[in-house]
């Protein structure tokens, strides 16, 4: 699980999908920041100090694969179902009007959560992600067939816990250099534990552009405020995603990130955190401030 102090005060919460770890910090409108597969909420460890001391900042571990507690067998762990848990979390913390900030598959969890549930969702940021038919990205296009192979998903956790393989993938996504712990956290519980690789497993089994489309013909219906942060430097989801995002939403701004991969919070926390408070500060909440 995210092992970064500066996300907050370790806590976490039972849902009936299971246990649910998280990170909390600061106070004021609530920012809940989802991240995506192969990591954990120390995804954005370089952000939220940035935003805490205007926001609650909520940082959940979901079941993708950097999350050190299994949920239970029967839990619903499709993309869809990944969604509907988020909502559940959001709805149990009694949060309302939350700014959700996102990044990569979590970025096509939060489109799915506004166009299904968008009540408790009063603004959007969504940084390089999946979307449209990038669900999974075109690099990746095999991963969903693959992961249905007996063994495959032992094979893939061990091969990409070894330090060597470690490494690569971190340079894939980010520019910066990402600690040795930060890799652990992220990796060595898909290595070890089955129930993980289960519930990772599920998840990336039912990837499919059917539900980023899906998510997309109700963009239209969301007229709160929405960020897109982008880089164009990132080889999984091109600018021109970002392009359509922005003009699908009704209320959208694009925004570039520069000298960046696809994990624009490791590469560039500091203007990422810019970027967020200017827009909230063009587009405030009318929520609830705890």
């Amino acid at each position: 699980m995210s092992v970064s102090t500066e996300l907050g005060e370790e806590k976490q919460l039972k849902l009936r999908q299971g246990t649910i770890r998280y990170r909390e910090t600061g106070s004021g409108e609530a920012m809940v920041f989802v991240h995506g597969i192969l990591v954990n909420g120390d995804l954005w460890r370089k952000v939220v100090p940035g935003l805490s001391d205007r926001f609650r900042c909520i940082t959940p571990d979901l079941p993708l694969g950097g999350h050190e507690e299994a949920m239970d067998r029967e839990a619903d762990l499709s993309p869809p179902g990944v969604a509907t848990l988020l909502g559940d979390f959001i709805e149990a913390l009694s949060l309302e009007d939350v700014t959700l900030v996102a990044n990569d598959t979590g970025g096509a969890i939060s489109q799915m959560l506004v166009a299904k549930r968008p009540e408790r969702i009063g603004r959007l940021v969504l940084t390089n992600c999946d979307a449209f038919e990038y669900f999974p990205p075109l690099l990746l296009k095999p991963i969903p067939l693959l992961s249905r192979i007996p063994g495959f998903m032992l094979v893939m956790a061990k091969t990409l816990n070894l330090a060597p393989s470690r490494a690569l993938l971190m340079w894939t996504v980010a520019k910066s250099k990402i600690e040795r712990a930060i890799q652990r956290s992220y990796l060595e519980s898909g290595a070890s534990d089955g129930g993980v690789r289960r519930d990772f497993g599920q998840f990336i089994s039912g990837m499919s552009p059917k539900h980023t489309k899906a998510a997309a013909a109700k963009f239209g219906d969301f007229e709160k405020a929405v960020l897109i942060a982008w880089t164009r430097e990132d080889m999984f989801f091109p600018w021109k995603v970002a392009e359509r995002l922005a003009a699908s939403f009704p209320n959208a701004q694009l925004e570039e990130i520069e000298n960046s991969r696809l994990f624009v919070a490791e590469d560039q926390p500091e203007r990422l955190v810019e970027l967020i408070r200017e827009w909230a500060d063009e587009h405030p909440s009318s929520g609830p401030r705890l």
